[in-house]
């Protein structure tokens, strides 16, 4: 048997390997979040002609993806934008479409094609090692696709049909495109995807969606952005297979690059599919960075950060207390501008009242009403949500791509978390009272006789 001196000297030495490795976990954890802001910086440089952007996460999977300037903002005509992501991983000089889809998935990878109102985004995810493969694929895409006339009436055109009876019952987004054109109108604008009723003809084929690829696909307009590669090996094969890009645009076809003025104002649509009310006002832009912005954003909220409880951000409470109402705020963050966004969806009449709270709750902040708990919470939040989104996946290699092709450097998520810190109850409530002040974007989709007028509300447009 072992004697009770041991077991004491067992437990006591048991105790202080336990102090010891809580003292080691509170350290690793102090070092990981002093420099988790640091550790999310791109390193960029140019490597032959291509504005290159990398962040080695040292994992064992890569995210490689061209972010071009291509986004429906710059498409003169309608549809191109979409033309041009159907006709990605298609037919090249050197690859069927069908031996592009074998061989990724022989390597385990994944190709995606997808766009925004201001960029167009080729994407692969990889097991790390095959990134010269890769790299050698997206080079030949953007330079080296065949625009077939097959493929254009067999593939894209069908799956735009589809895209397109999609959109056709989706009242939120049809709400947010609306709110877009009233606040833009032309550029950013633009709608997401062509409606139904968009006059498509004369204007979308496979030669001027051809046009469209030899002005977006140049080197002036694209960037190269890894997600867990090192800049060695990324750089090399970047030198050696982007060669091929055309240094300048290779068609004669311009795109739309007119710099974005607001004007604000307000539209409904009547719909049977549902209802959805948009109200927006001027937001923050990549170029320049508004923190009370954010700040906002995250004090209006709408989603509960924790299960069973409303939370404490002011739209969730508003949803809360009307059933079958969703609500949510946001900065839609551009180049050149921004729009500050309050979404709200559910039957008409829970929709009419959640938008009154919300402009109420937007008036309250104006007036110095936050109480200093919820400013405390609201710029926690808005610090989280952009470090999150901040982290490998989709939206910071956007993020990260649209930075370079429009201010010529990455969106670094230090300084933004930096300046959040900064925001006072003062400079909140001047914020929420200009916007209050000056004029709104209102969209209403659905039963007109029950949403309500942006005057009823109390806004400007």
């Amino acid at each position: 048997m072992f004697s009770r001196s041991a077991l004491s000297r067992g437990a006591r030495l048991a105790t202080r390997r336990q102090g010891c490795s809580q003292l080691a976990q509170r350290r690793g954890y102090a070092a990981a979040a002093s420099s988790s802001p640091s550790s999310f910086n791109y390193e960029t440089s140019e490597v032959a002609g291509v504005k290159v952007a990398t962040r080695d996460s040292h994992g064992p999977t890569t995210k490689l993806a061209v972010v071009a300037k291509g986004g429906t903002r710059y498409q003169p005509a309608p549809g191109l934008t979409v033309g041009l992501e159907e006709f990605a991983f298609k037919y090249t000089n050197k690859r069927t479409a069908l031996r592009i889809v074998r061989e990724a998935e022989l390597l385990g990878g994944q190709l995606v094609a997808y766009h925004t109102r201001e960029a167009l985004v080729l994407e692969a995810s990889f097991l790390r090692e095959d990134i010269p493969y890769f790299t050698e694929l997206l080079a030949e895409v953007i330079s080296q696709t065949k625009y077939t006339t097959y493929e254009y009436h067999e593939d894209v055109e069908r799956v735009l049909k589809l895209k397109q009876a999609k959109l056709a019952n989706d009242v939120s987004a049809l709400a947010l495109d609306s709110a877009h054109s009233v606040a833009f109108h032309t550029g950013l604008g633009a709608s997401l995807y062509p409606t139904p009723s968009t006059p498509l003809k004369g204007y979308l084929s496979e030669h001027t969606i051809a046009n469209y690829a030899g002005a977006v696909y140049a080197k002036p307009n694209i960037a190269l952005v890894g997600d867990g590669a090192t800049t060695a090996a990324l750089h090399k094969w970047t030198e050696q297979f982007f060669k091929s890009v055309p240094t300048l645009p290779t068609r004669a076809l311009a795109l739309n690059t007119k710099p974005t003025t607001y004007y604000g104002g307000e539209q409904r649509t009547s719909h049977t599919a549902g209802n959805a009310l948009v109200i927006a006002f001027p937001g923050s832009s990549f170029g320049t960075f508004k923190p009370e912005v954010a700040v906002l954003a995250a004090l209006l909220g709408g989603q509960p950060s924790v299960k069973w409880s409303p939370g404490f951000t002011l739209l969730s409470k508003a949803a809360a207390s009307t059933p079958g109402a969703a609500a949510s705020g946001t900065n839609l963050t551009y180049s050149d501008a921004g729009l500050l966004t309050i979404q709200v969806t559910g039957g008409a009449a829970s929709v009419r009242k959640v938008g009154e709270e919300a402009v109420k709750a937007l008036k309250s902040i104006s007036e110095g009403t936050v109480s200093k708990e919820d400013l405390t919470k609201a710029i926690a939040k808005a610090k989280f949500d952009a470090l999150e989104a901040s982290q490998s996946g989709v939206s910071t290699l956007l993020s990260a791509g649209s930075g370079i092709i429009h201010t010529g450097k990455p969106f670094q998520i230090a300084e933004t978390v930096k300046s959040i810190d900064s925001v006072t109850a003062d400079k909140l409530k001047a914020t929420a009272k200009s916007l209050i002040d000056g004029k709104a974007s209102v969209a209403a989709v659905g039963d007109l006789n029950v949403l309500p007028y942006a005057e009823e509300l109390g806004l400007k447009v």
